[in-house]
């Protein structure tokens, strides 16, 4: 009885050791299991991911390539003498520290006063009784399927006549509160639960402690997605700094950078080094809040 035992024992092991799979699946290492078409897919993918780093990689290398071999045919994929020339004439620019001040001025602002209004916003459409709730609302969003090109001119004359060209607030004014986040938002508060606002009140806290309170605490996840969507959406934006600057020292990084092929116009290592200073804060958001990013394909996803 014991030596079967021992028998039974080892053969509940060995299934343990062999995982389960259906037949006609290739076994990858890894104890992961994969249908012909499945692997065929995965290397579909990973042909993608590999072509849309191209376009990344390229630009890094013609920045630390000879100003003279950048043009040359057929290329070097694999710089023999890399130099940081390009980056040193581009940071040689008077301008650059003022540009990428700029830019975190204005996206950092737009980023703070979109968590702010939007969250309030979402807060009182997902959770408060008015009339005219649900028309406003989609009024609003609505107001999403105007393309931006409609309302450039208006904008700006309204800037004109606030005498706010070439300013902090003309760049970020337009861009302070938007469809997109009380959206999200609203999607997101109205999964949470209608009883923790009822506790609040019954224990004597006020509407604006139940929003700073309960509410924020709450929609941290979202706030962190609509922040990360609207810092790489303000960090890149290019058509609104454009027309609202008339001066060097208020242009963006973005801008800057565009108008120095002007200037440079053969120069295409000392564009290069200036387009991977300006992804690096992207690539730092991305390392940094890759959840979020993932995170943000479901939120706002609720029915209702």
């Amino acid at each position: 009885m014991e030596r079967r035992g021992v028998i039974e024992q080892q053969e509940d092991q060995g299934r343990k050791r062999t995982p389960w799979r259906l037949p006609g699946t290739l076994r990858i290492p890894g104890r992961f299991a994969a249908t012909p078409g499945q692997v065929a897919a995965i290397a579909v993918l990973i042909g993608a991911a590999l072509l849309s780093f191209l376009p990344l990689y390229w630009m890094v290398i013609t920045a630390l390539q000879q100003p003279t071999l950048t043009v040359q045919l057929p290329p070097e994929w694999f710089p023999k003498a890399p130099t940081w020339q390009n980056f040193a004439e581009l940071f040689g620019r008077p301008l650059l520290g003022r540009w990428t001040l700029n830019s975190l001025i204005v996206a950092g602002g737009i980023t703070l006063a979109q968590l702010f209004f939007s969250t309030m916003a979402g807060y009182a459409f997902a959770k408060k009784r008015f009339l005219g709730r649900g028309f406003l609302f989609w009024l609003y969003i609505g107001s999403m399927m105007v393309p931006a090109q409609v309302t450039l001119i208006p904008l700006y004359i309204l800037m004109s006549r606030l005498h706010l060209i070439s300013t902090y607030w003309g760049l970020m004014l337009p861009s302070i509160a938007g469809p997109f986040g009380v959206f999200l938002m609203k999607q997101f508060m109205q999964s949470l639960p209608s009883e923790l606002i009822d506790a609040g009140r019954i224990d004597g806290c006020s509407e604006w402690g139940i929003y700073a309170r309960i509410i924020l605490p709450l929609a941290k996840p979202a706030m962190a997605v609509l922040g990360i969507f609207t810092f790489v959406g303000e960090w890149n934006e290019f058509l609104w700094p454009l027309v609202i600057t008339n001066t060097s020292e208020m242009r963006t990084l973005q801008v800057g950078l565009a108008l120095l092929q002007d200037e440079m116009p053969m120069a295409w290592g000392v564009i290069m080094a200036g387009a991977t200073y300006a992804a690096i804060p992207m690539v730092i958001v991305f390392l940094s809040f890759q959840r979020y990013f993932l995170k943000g394909l479901t939120v706002g996803a609720l029915k209702g």
